[in-house]
Formats: structure tokens, C-alpha cells, sequence
């Protein structure tokens, strides 16, 4: 009290700064005495002084404030007027009788502040109010805010009263539509159809939206009734209505000559200028289909931009695929128009159709480049061995390296033709990189003793790329096949061919204790990425006989080493390394030196826990924040009993 006191005594000062300051402490506090004069600082010229007092009738909230800011409805000061209507609308829950007269006053202004307020209380007591100021207030824009507010309110027993005033002014109607549309309310389909008879052309046009968006299907047979008779502008927004309330199946289940009506309508309705519209058409026409359809729906696809109109684009070819394989599809992709032609393409590739590969093969050569290798990448996914013929003549005739790469993927991980294995040997000599890794990806899917000979030819040759191809191969084609290649490729001169021929081997690491010999000596090789893989390899085919392998890393000349085996013994948990890598907290390299952080706080135990002590008063902000999450690490592990 003594608190509020002193607010109530500085509320009275005439220096702005004091008011503002008192203003902001009585919302902290609640003060409700400094109610009142919170409330006629609403009128003041400061607007330091006007935010601070709003806030702090807001936070002070209830009856009081509610009663005190009413009579501020009235006054000319626009301002503080509009604060008090923004005040009320927060609050309005808190005291709805107090506002509940306020809907029958003699001043049309306070009833429409009342109607607004009211919208906001989210009470059933403030509907039946609305609904009588709805329909009997003389004022038009009473009844205008009552409706929005019984929109915002979304009461379904409002639904009625909104029905009848239907019958209002238009300017009524615009915001009973809104309401309606959100209650979404059956008995509404009936009234909002009927009224449709004696509004304008915009009301009808938002009756049409708003049934659309309540999804009622009863509305159905009256939009398609309206259909005929009415405008074109309106007969779209029926088509998008429609099309909204029952998703494209559902049309099937229209009868017939509804549903070719429908498609009349819809062809029509591709034309609108609203995009809204015209998808609406689209998605109604993916299901009811057609030629007619195909050739309107591929030519607005063309139009679109790919980078643009990514969405839509997609959403199209979709509904052209769902609409099927017809013969405008031919057509668009045999044109000349190289967007069309692009556009079928994407469609084809959505469709599941047996015919689709061959209408491809045909028109292949008739195409450019840029379309050959997006007709290449789709019939490598959907064609099957029929094709064969036709990809060996690509891969005979073609030069282009992306339209190679996907007759690679088909000939060889697709179909494993073996009759192919001496044309895609050829590619492994391709002048580019990534040719060469579809065809050497395509020759070990095809395996087989001729495969196996032809890379037995490749390790033997003194190119290093092609020995480096092989040792690659023999990996992924069975190991135990090529051990003894293997294992000298472990000697080989370039350190690329020893890291590879390491991969392969321990590939064997859970069938073979015979790998694990063949990684040690690798641990001093003098390529670096060598001793790494050795490391990463142990780390990922992790046992027992491998830890001292590890341990010997932590010695590594080499910080990336080191920072690999912390790694893997970290993440084992590998308690008996801890004395190893307590030393290398004061490592010179930072980065050895946080890792052996993250090792200890990940093994745990109490010689882990004790190291990190020892660190954990290091003035280096990076380090002490590491020891900080590691020593945390290890107490909540200990706490749970891990």
C-alpha cells in the first residue's frame, strides 16, 4: 500500500519524465487506486506518457479498469479514444455486463464501439446482443460491425440471425458473408444460395468464395444449378467453388453429363486472370481429363516459369500426368515449342504407364541435347529390358557426357548386361572424370568373370588411374576373390592406390581376423591420408585387438592423426586410454587439445573427471568451456548410473 501510495503521489507531478516513470510502477505493482488516473493520462499530449499508462491499465486489468476506461468512448480526443477502444478489446472478457448496455446507447458511435468491443470477448453472453443489434439497430454500421464481430466470435448459434440478414444492405452483406464463411454453419448453404437470386454481381461473387470455403457439399447441386445462367466471371468462381468442396476424385462421382458440363466450364475457367481459378480448373480437370484438357492445361504449363512458378509448375505437370498419356502429350512433345516439349517430358515421368518409354525412345533423336539428356534421365528410371537396343545405339552414337552417364546407369546397375561390359570399359578412359565413374560404377554392377579379367588388365597396367579403378573394383566385388591384389596394392607407389585397396580390406574387418595385420603397417605409411584411413578404419571395425593400435596414434607426428584416434577411443568409451591422453591436454595444437577435452568427457570415470580438474582453471575462454561441458558430461553419466 505505502508502494502504491507513492506511485498515486508522483501520478500527480507535472513533469512528463516523473508521470511515465509512475505510469510503467503501477502496472509492475498492480495498483489498482492509480486506476483512475492511470486512465485520464490516456488524454495526455506526451506520447511517452500515453504508452506508459496503457500498459499499465492493461497489466492491471478487471472491472475497474474496464468501468473507468468506458466514459473515455465519448470524449473527442481521438487518440485517447482509439487507446481506450484498444483497451476494452484486451480487457472485454474480464467484465462483458459492464459492456453489454453499451450496445442499446443512443449514440450510434458507442453502439458501433460496443458491436467491435463485443467481437473481442470470445463470451456466448455477448452473441445474442450482436444478434439483435444485427437485425434491429437502425444504424447501418452497427449492424455492419455486428456481424464482423459475430464473425470474429464464430458462434454457430449465430448462424440464424446471420442467415436473415442476408437480406440487408449490401454493405451488411459483405460482412455477414465473412462471418458465414468462418462459422461455416449448413443451415447458411441453403440461405447463401437463395440470396444469390437478388444480390449484385460482387456479392454473388463472395456468396461463391464463402461456400467454397465452408466445404459444405450441399452446396453442390445448387452452385452447378447456377452454372448456366450465370455470367462467365461467376461461372469460374463456381467452377473454383465446386472443384473446392469436393477435391478433384470426388468429381468422378458426379454424373456423367454433370461431369462433362463441369468440363466445359473448366476449360473456359482456365482462361481467368485469377491463378486461384485457373489451379482450380486444373486440379477439376487432372480428374475428369480429356484432349482438350491435356492441350489447354500443357500450354499454361509452357507458360510457366521453372524458377518462378516452381510450385505451380509441378502441381500442372501432376495434373497432366493424372489426366494421362493423349495425344496433345504426343504432340507437345514431338513440337517444335521447346517448352511444351519439356513440360511433356516431366509429365511422362510422373505417369505409370507401360507405353510411356517407347513414346520417349521416339521422339529422343528429334530433340536437342538439353531435352535428349531429360528424356535420358527419365527412361533410365522407367524403362526395362526392351529399351536395351536403344541404349546401346545411344551409347554408340552419343557424345555428350550427362546423356552417357544415364545409358552407363541403365546398361549397368539397371539392367547388368553383360553384352555391354566391353563398350562401357571404354568410358573408364573418358576425358571426363565423372563418365568414368558411371562407367566404372556400371562395369562392377555387371561383375562377372569378363568384367573381372578386363580390371585384372587395369591393375596390371602401369597408369595409376587405371590400377587406381581397379583396386576400387576389386573392393566392391568381393574381397576374398581378390585378396592377394589387395594386399600388394597395400605397396603400391601411389598412396591414392593404398588408401583405396585399405577401404576395400576392411570391408572384411567382421569376417577376417587377417585384415587388422595389413592395417598396422599402414599406421606408418608416409602418406598422411593413409595413416587417416588406417585410424578412421579401425575406429568404424572397433574390437579389442585394435586399442593399441589406436593408443600408438596418439604418437602420430601428425595433429589430424592424433585428433582421429581421440575420436574413435572417445567414442568407444575406452577407459584404458585416459593416461595416454591426459598429456595431450597441454598439447600445443588447440584443436588435439580440445579433442582430448571431449575424448575424456566421453570415457568418463574418475581419472577422466580428476584431468579436467587439473585444466578446468585455464583463463582460455574456448578450453575452459569445453572442460566445463566435459566434467558436466561425466557427473550426469554418474548421477544416472551410466
Amino acid at each position: 500500500m505505502l508502494e502504491c501510495k507513492s506511485i498515486i503521489e508522483r501520478l500527480g507531478s507535472d513533469d512528463s519524465e516523473v508521470l511515465r516513470e509512475a505510469a510503467f510502477e503501477a502496472g509492475e505493482a498492480r495498483c489498482e487506486d492509480a486506476v483512475p488516473l492511470l486512465a485520464g493520462l490516456l488524454r495526455s499530449g506526451n506520447l511517452g506518457v500515453q504508452e506508459a499508462a496503457d500498459r499499465a491499465l492493461r497489466s492491471i486489468g478487471g472491472q475497474k479498469v474496464i468501468q473507468v476506461t468506458i466514459p473515455l468512448l465519448r470524449v473527442d480526443d481521438a487518440p485517447a479514444r482509439n487507446l481506450a477502444m484498444d483497451i476494452l478489446r484486451a480487457l472485454a472478457s474480464q467484465d462483458v455486463a459492464a459492456l453489454i448496455p453499451l450496445i442499446h446507447d443512443p449514440d450510434a458511435d458507442i453502439r458501433i464501439f460496443a458491436a467491435d468491443i463485443l467481437g473481442a470477448t470470445d463470451n456466448p453472453a455477448a452473441v445474442q446482443v450482436l444478434c439483435e443489434a444485427l437485425l434491429k439497430d437502425p444504424e447501418v454500421n452497427v449492424r455492419y460491425q455486428a456481424a464482423v464481430s459475430l464473425g470474429s466470435l464464430a458462434r454457430p448459434e449465430a448462424a440464424e440471425s446471420l442467415n436473415k440478414a442476408m437480406e440487408d444492405e449490401e454493405w451488411v452483406q459483405y460482412a455477414v458473408i465473412e462471418a458465414l464463411s468462418k462459422i461455416k454453419h449448413s443451415s447458411s448453404v441453403g440461405a447463401l444460395v437463395k440470396a444469390m437470386a437478388r444480390t449484385s454481381d460482387l456479392v454473388t461473387s463472395m456468396i461463391i468464395d464463402a461456400l467454397g470455403e465452408m466445404g459444405n457439399i450441399k452446396a453442390v447441386p445448387m452452385l452447378l444449378k447456377r452454372l448456366e445462367e450465370s455470367p462467365t466471371a461467376l461461372r469460374n468462381k463456381i467452377v473454383k467453388a465446386v472443384v473446392r468442396i469436393l477435391g478433384g476424385k470426388s468429381l468422378q462421382l458426379l454424373s456423367r453429363d454433370e461431369r462433362e458440363n463441369l468440363k466445359v466450364y473448366m476449360l473456359v475457367a482456365l482462361d481467368d486472370e485469377d491463378l486461384e481459378v485457373q489451379d482450380a480448373a486444373i486440379q477439376g480437370l487432372a480428374f475428369v481429363g480429356g484432349e482438350r484438357a491435356s492441350e489447354a492445361v500443357l500450354k499454361i504449363a509452357s507458360r510457366l516459369d521453372p524458377d518462378r512458378d516452381q510450385e505451380r509448375l509441378q502441381q500442372t505437370v501432376r495434373a497432366l500426368a493424372q489426366i494421362g498419356l493423349t495425344s496433345a502429350l504426343r504432340s507437345g512433345l514431338l513440337s517444335g515449342n521447346a517448352d511444351e516439349a519439356r513440360v511433356a517430358v516431366m509429365a511422362l515421368a510422373h505417369m505409370d504407364d507401360a507405353s510411356v518409354p517407347q513414346v520417349l525412345m521416339d521422339a529422343f533423336w528429334k530433340h536437342g541435347r538439353d531435352l535428349q539428356r531429360q528424356i535420358l534421365g527419365v527412361l533410365s528410371k522407367t524403362a526395362g529390358p526392351s529399351a536395351k537396343q536403344f541404349f546401346l545405339d545411344v551409347l554408340d552414337r552419343h557424345e555428350d557426357g550427362k546423356v552417357i552417364k544415364s545409358v552407363a546407369y541403365f546398361l549397368g546397375q539397371k539392367l547388368h548386361l553383360e553384352e555391354a561390359a566391353d563398350r562401357l570399359f571404354t568410358l573408364l578412359e573418358h576425358k571426363y572424370d565423372d563418365v568414368k565413374e558411371a562407367g566404372l560404377e556400371a562395369c562392377i554392377a555387371i561383375g562377372g568373370p569378363r568384367v573381372n579379367a578386363r580390371f585384372r588388365e587395369f591393375y596390371g597396367s602401369e597408369d595409376p588411374v587405371k590400377r587406381l579403378m581397379a583396386v576400387y573394383a576389386f573392393g566392391r566385388m568381393g574381397q576374398a576373390e581378390h585378396w592377394e591384389a589387395l594386399k600388394a596394392a597395400l605397396e603400391d607407389e601411389v598412396p591414392d592406390i593404398r588408401k583405396v585397396a585399405l577401404e576395400a580390406i576392411a570391408g572384411m574387418c567382421w569376417e577376417s581376423d587377417a585384415w587388422l595385420p595389413l592395417l598396422e603397417g599402414r599406421l606408418k605409411d608416409e602418406s598422411r591420408e593413409v595413416r587417416l584411413t588406417a585410424i578412421d578404419l579401425m575406429g568404424r571395425c572397433y574390437r579389442k585387438e585394435v586399442i593399441p593400435y589406436l593408443l600408438s596414434a596418439l604418437d602420430d607426428e601428425d595433429d589430424w592423426v592424433k585428433v582421429r584416434a581421440l575420436d574413435a577411443l572417445g567414442f568407444h568409451k575406452e577407459r584404458e586410454a585416459v593416461p595416454r591422453i591426459v598429456p595431450l591436454l597441454v598439447n600445443p595444437n588447440r584443436l588435439v587439445m580440445l579433442k582430448a577435452v571431449e575424448a575424456l568427457g566421453s570415457i568418463g570415470g574418475t581419472s577422466a573427471f580428476r584431468a579436467l580438474l587439473d585444466v578446468s582453471t585455464s583463463e582460455e575462454p574456448e578450453l575452459q568451456q569445453a572442460v566445463e561441458s566435459s566434467i558436466a558430461k561425466i557427473q550426469e553419466e554418474h548421477e544416472t548410473g551410466e
